[in-house]
């Protein structure tokens, strides 16, 4: 198993199969952004498998599709299917803004992913258009409900909660979740870049006590993915709720994830800037032992923590050149 200097098992990889996005969330990507690495940077389908290939001979069992918008990169569920069928892994998954999803979700499925992850903020149509740059809500909407008729469980919705902006929407999405059974997962926002820095943050701990009184919601043991999310669920357990609180309460001691991005940057911490660049290596000729080696030397720069609340404008790039 791979472990870093802290004794962190590091089994989850984050994949980012593109920096671009059809849309301009405000905590995401500033408008007019062209700054997108060159798609001659972009790893292969087979550096990828080779790549990820090692990465699961070392221990790394799951695997999260990102991006930007993964589902702008061409043939996708082409490489989910090589992806899973690698030996050791055993959790494919997919997060997205589902505009396209209604289109692609079957041959996804089919592929080998088996959960998805999907990025709403709000259930107001003006909104969302604020919040992503156009008229979106329809086609998510949409994407989601595709992603049910395809078998695709759970689905986790995902909601940047934003003082000011959708905070006064958190309950109706609670209540939307609970309706369809999905996994409503409520993330503080991160000052990733100066988009991040300009989200008007909301902590997370009086909303959840007032969830929990609210909904009877009870606090849930059950392991829902391998992310960071700490869970409540309904009385029925039919749906549940997540906090993501990287600010208010961070769970660095407990991180079990690195992020590739898709030039084959390896990033340790969303907070930092440690990196390890695997695009040389796989463009240089490296065997398959020097490329194990360089992910044990990459593990071992993962940092501690991050820094977000002490450095706020230490990390200057931006949540989709990183990876989801």
């Amino acid at each position: 198993m791979l472990s870093d200097r802290f004794g962190r098992s590091i089994d989850y990889l984050r994949l980012s199969v593109t920096d671009r996005c059809d849309l301009r969330c405000t905590y995401c990507l500033p408008k007019g952004f062209k700054g997108f690495e060159e798609p001659k940077h972009w790893l292969t389908f087979d550096e990828i498998e080779r790549l990820l290939g090692a990465f699961a001979r070392l221990g790394t069992s799951r695997v999260r599709l990102t991006g930007g918008e993964p589902l702008l990169r061409r043939n996708l569920p082409e490489l989910a299917a090589r992806i899973a069928r690698l030996p050791g892994m055993r959790d494919l998954s997919l997060s997205t803004n589902a505009t396209r999803l209604n289109r692609h979700a079957g041959e996804l499925k089919a592929a080998g992913v088996s959960r998805i992850n999907v990025s709403l903020d709000s259930l107001d149509r003006e909104c969302m258009e604020k919040i992503t740059g156009r008229d979106s809500l329809p086609q998510i909407l949409e994407g989601i409900m595709s992603g049910k008729a395809a078998g695709f469980d759970p689905i986790k919705i995902n909601m940047v909660a934003m003082r000011g902006i959708n905070e006064n929407e958190i309950d109706a999405m609670v209540a939307f979740c609970i309706e369809h059974g999905f996994i409503l997962r409520l993330i503080e926002a991160m000052p990733m870049g100066a988009t991040g820095r300009d989200a008007a943050f909301l902590e997370l701990g009086p909303i959840q006590t007032r969830l929990q009184s609210k909904f009877g919601l009870q606090p849930q043991a059950a392991e829902l993915g391998g992310g960071p999310a700490r869970y409540l669920a309904t009385a029925d357990g039919r749906a549940s709720v997540g906090f993501i609180t990287p600010m208010s309460q961070h769970f660095c001691a407990t991180c079990n994830r690195v992020r590739l991005a898709v030039d084959g940057t390896l990033y340790l911490c969303l907070g930092q800037e440690e990196k390890f660049e695997f695009r040389p290596l796989l463009r240089g000729g490296a065997s398959d032992a020097e490329l194990e080696q360089a992910i044990r030397t990459a593990i071992e720069l993962k940092p501690q923590k991050h820094e977000f609340r002490e450095q706020p404008d230490k990390v200057i790039r931006f949540m989709a050149q990183t990876g989801g």
